[in-house]
């Protein structure tokens, strides 16, 4: 099949999960046409709009911007099918009922064009089943494609081919997948409930068969079953919640009615507890209750005991907590196996049924053991799958004492293991990862897309990326380059815990470029995220405490002058941003030639979270843009420009997305977004060296600088004196966000003055010395080095 072009989406049911798989075709400038049914009232189209207006409310926020909601539709069934004649690819959304899903695609069969691509979002009824009846041409480009919730953010999208699925039509759709919507592919078998959901429910039963055998409570699980495990800070029953419980017992009743042979049927089924909380409307976050529910600023949870609720906060016993901290699996294991105490045997208890489980049904539901691990990855949050952990902690150890454990009736089934479990020193290898059905070894995808991954996510016991080749390092970065990729192009990548910039860094980035300039076509700053937090706040406070202000002031003169070289190099510097990029990185990033932005970056100048301002030339930064906007505008007046900045300074906002950072000012129209991560660096380096090969050369130091001035300076001061009056800001709060204003407005200069690029410098620079030597403004450095907050004092 020649290369798959999807250049319209359309949207069939504009519930919860269509409208947002919607909203995220046209985040990826793909436009959609939403469906649904014509209103029995009013505008024929109001089911659509009203689902369009509900996702302005949700949070994580469906849309990257506000402008998106633009790329997106409405129809109706009843006025408007001849439109789906325009769209490549239709996926089906509607509520997970065969018979309403078979209605539905005899209806729209017709109106689809021969070359068009149909899918089902169905979150595990069978893609077989849902085909039968549907005319041969259209069954061929017929599959499963089911994303999940949030679609934006989550990871994981399963492919589920039928029995006479087009292959290469299938391969076509992974890419576009990958590519545009940024989504990691698992191709499911076509089981109930495919694999995240077949596995990750099935643990949630777990948990909940082993919360009552042991008598936990609800919070106290939850304690135990987030982040201590890798696992998210939802965890088991707020991730319910989440969900919705109507949502999840649907799923658990899918498993029972067609799973009635496998060995775990008997607890397919909703706990009492939880159908009871169905029938009351008490259904999780979308009716503000469920396993939780908020009282005040009391969060309470279910007893199913009393069936009422009560203050949630148990806490994980230090004993307990103890054992999670060894870092060595093998030893973590095996002593929460050995503990009498309850909550290590809950713990011990819900990974070896999900271990158990899963290799049980390996053959059933995946092609290998990777796509299982991905997919509770990607699906559900969890920091390794359930057969990398099984395998970190040993294979042969822990399948032995699972087998011992189903001898004496622990387990939650009796289903013997597998001969191959005991054949094995675990699943993944150099060679690939085990496939039970095949009894081999099976290799990742050798799709076309997945070269552009340089360096994708790996599980245990695979062979590590190429490491390229080191052509420089110090104690805070690393220059290097992938010859096999692009030799004349570096990669300069920060080594210091969560990227802080300290003055090694400073030091290693202008090295860097002074060698890409004498070696090398280009540079890309790339490393994993995050991108960087900002300036390393230790070694402030360290010279701080030892009265080193000239150090200090020093070092901000290295920080500026770093940004100016990444923005006046003689070669391309391209910044490859990933994840945070706040305060000095996000300095770094605006500097930076050009920046290729992954969609999920959150960037930010958020130095007032501990009393400073930027000072790494974000001011000057910010400052030259509202001059060039400016100059486009009818009066050239600078101020309105200023003014917006400066309340995205002060307030520290961050950017919920590249997409956000484009219209704050913090990165450029003309910038690449990324929706796939592991895409970044490839895009990156493909950037620096299209600009290479333009003849590339850097933007002159700036001059006649417009300015707001004193003038601007005393309008900001004006909206400050009536925030701290309302009691919305604290008297420091007005102390650093004037120092702000001065610096962005260029000082007290006269309104209009045009000043240089070093002028600004030197302004953003004296206003930063002295909230230093200011004790407020060392009491939040200090806070949030301890806590991790900020303070509000």
């Amino acid at each position: 099949m020649s290369k798959l072009n999807i250049r319209k989406v359309a949207v069939l049911g504009a519930g919860v999960m269509g409208a947002q798989i919607a909203a995220h075709c046209a985040n990826a400038d793909v436009p959609v046409v939403l469906f649904d049914l014509a209103a029995a009232e009013g505008e024929p189209n109001g089911i659509v709009d009203r689902a369009l207006a509900g996702l302005k409310k949700l949070q994580p926020e469906p849309f990257c911007g506000a402008d998106r909601v633009a790329y997106v539709d409405a129809a109706n069934y009843r006025q408007h099918l001849s439109r789906l004649a325009d769209c490549d690819l239709v996926i089906e959304a509607i509520a997970e009922k065969m018979e309403w899903k078979r209605d539905l695609y005899a209806q729209v069969a017709p109106h689809i064009r021969a070359d068009a691509i149909f899918a089902s979002n169905t979150s595990g009824l069978s893609i077989n089943t849902l085909s039968e009846g549907m005319p041969a041409e259209l069954r061929s480009r017929f599959c499963g494609v089911h994303f999940f919730n949030p679609p934006r953010y989550m990871a994981l999208v399963e492919l589920i081919a039928t029995a006479a699925t087009d292959p290469a039509m299938l391969d076509g759709l992974e890419a576009w997948l990958t590519t545009t919507l940024g989504k990691g592919i698992v191709r499911a078998k076509d089981t109930p409930n495919f694999v995240a959901n077949r596995v990750g429910v099935f643990s949630m039963l777990a948990v909940m068969h082993h919360t009552a055998a042991m008598g936990l409570g609800f919070d106290e699980v939850d304690a135990l079953t987030g982040p201590l495990i890798g696992r998210p800070k939802s965890a088991t029953y707020r991730t319910a919640d989440v969900v919705g419980l109507d949502t999840l017992a649907h799923v658990i009743h899918t498993m029972q009615a067609t799973l009635p042979d496998d060995p775990w049927h008997r607890y397919y089924a909703a706990p009492e507890w939880l159908a009871a909380l169905i029938d009351k409307g008490a259904l999780g976050q979308k009716t503000r209750g469920g396993i939780f529910r908020k009282d005040g600023k009391q969060i309470m949870a279910f007893d199913p005991a009393s069936q009422d609720y009560r203050p949630s906060g148990a806490a994980v016993a230090p004993e307990v907590a103890a054992i999670l901290k060894n870092r060595d699996p093998a030893a973590r294991f095996a002593q929460l196996r050995a503990s009498e105490h309850p909550q290590a045997r809950f713990l011990w208890a819900i990974f070896r049924d999900v271990f158990h489980y899963c290799a049980v049904h390996l053959a059933d539901i995946a092609d290998n053991a990777r796509d299982v691990d991905f997919a509770m990855r990607w699906g559900f949050g969890w920091s390794m799958g359930p057969f990398e952990s099984w395998q970190a902690a040993g294979w042969q150890p822990i399948a032995e004492a699972m087998r011992d454990d189903i001898a004496a009736g622990r387990t939650m089934s009796d289903a013997p293991l597998p001969a191959w479990v005991f054949a094995r020193q675990g699943v993944h290898e150099a060679a690939g990862s085990y496939s039970a059905d095949a009894d081999t070894l099976r290799p990742r995808s050798g799709l076309a897309v997945y070269k552009r991954q340089l360096y994708p996510e790996q599980v245990l016991g695979e062979t590590p990326p190429e490491p390229g080749d080191t052509l420089w390092h110090n104690d805070g970065v690393r220059l290097w380059r992938r010859a096999d990729v692009d030799a004349g192009i570096g990669i300069l990548s920060i080594t210091s815990k969560m990227h802080a910039i300290g003055s090694e860094v400073l030091d290693g980035v202008l090295e860097a470029i002074a060698r890409a300039e004498r070696e090398l076509d280009g540079l890309v700053i790339w490393h994993a995220p995050p991108f960087a937090v900002g300036a390393n706040l230790a070694q402030v406070t360290e010279a701080l405490a030892a009265g080193q202000f000239d150090r200090l002031e020093q070092n901000v003169v290295r920080f500026q002058q770093t940004s100016m070289a990444l923005r006046h190099a003689l070669v391309p510097t391209v910044a490859a941003v990933q994840g945070m990029a706040l305060g000095g990185g996000c300095e770094f990033a605006m500097h930076a030639a050009h920046r290729v932005m992954a969609l999920e970056s959150y960037v930010g100048l958020v130095e007032a979270g501990v009393g400073l301002i930027p000072a790494g030339g974000g001011c000057k930064h910010l400052a030259v843009q509202a001059d060039r906007l400016a100059r486009r505008s009818a009066n050239g007046d600078v101020f309105p420009y200023i003014q917006n900045m400066f309340q995205t300074v002060a307030m520290a906002t961050v950017a919920k997305g590249a997409r956000e950072a484009q219209r704050l000012g913090f990165a450029q129209a003309s910038d690449d977004i990324v929706f796939n991560p592991n895409e970044l660096l490839h895009v990156a380096l493909h950037r620096a060296r299209a600009m290479a090969e333009a003849g590339y050369r850097p933007p002159q130091v700036e001059r006649g600088i417009r300015v707001a001035g004193r003038d601007g300076i005393a309008t900001c001061e004006m909206m400050l004196v009536n925030m701290q009056g309302g009691g919305f800001i604290s008297e420091h709060d007005h102390v650093v966000a004037r120092a702000a204003a001065t610096a962005l407005c260029g000082g007290e200069v006269s309104s209009g003055s045009r000043v240089d690029a070093q002028w600004m410098l030197d302004v953003e620079r004296a206003q930063f010395v002295a909230l230093l030597n200011n004790d407020k403004t060392r009491q939040r450095i200090v806070h949030m080095l301890e806590t991790g907050k900020p303070l509000r004092n």
